[in-house]
């Protein structure tokens, strides 16, 4: 059973084994192209198990301009919310709203200091992630 996206649910005898696409030019590669496609659907009920609502989180949250200038900012190390702001130029509700988006996405820690809140990044893959998209950026130029 594959469920798609749509969440159209197929059997696996619903899925078509002859290949439309370039899996199958030859016919010498058709039972490649069907263990092929078998693979793939057996991959996509993994995927739809595990659900990409998480990454989709993360994604969602870094995507904002502001949101990704605070995760570079804390790429130094841990700041007050009052560096955040000082530095952002932004006032404290939009500091702290950013900063509790970023905290919901796994993205951010925080630690509190009698009145004051420090936020961190909360796993060193956070530094990894946006070195990759720099990277990403890069090649496109």
């Amino acid at each position: 059973m594959l469920i798609t996206p749509s969440h159209e649910v197929f059997k696996d005898s619903d899925i078509d084994e002859e290949p439309m696409c370039c899996s199958g030019r030859s016919s010498s590669d058709l039972e490649k192209a069907g263990v092929r496609i078998k693979k793939l659907s057996s991959l996509m009920k993994v995927i739809e198990l595990d659900g990409p609502e998480g990454e989709v989180e993360v994604f969602k949250a870094a995507a904002d301009p502001c949101r990704l200038r605070i995760l570079k900012l804390l790429k130094e190390g841990e700041l007050c919310v009052c560096e955040i702001m000082t530095a952002l130029d932004m006032t404290q509700p939009t500091a702290s709203h950013h900063l509790r988006i970023l905290e919901k996405a796994g993205l951010v820690r925080d630690r509190r200091e009698g009145q004051w809140i420090f936020y961190s990044l909360s796993d060193p893959s956070v530094i990894s992630l946006l070195e990759g998209a720099d990277r990403i950026s890069d090649s496109l130029t």
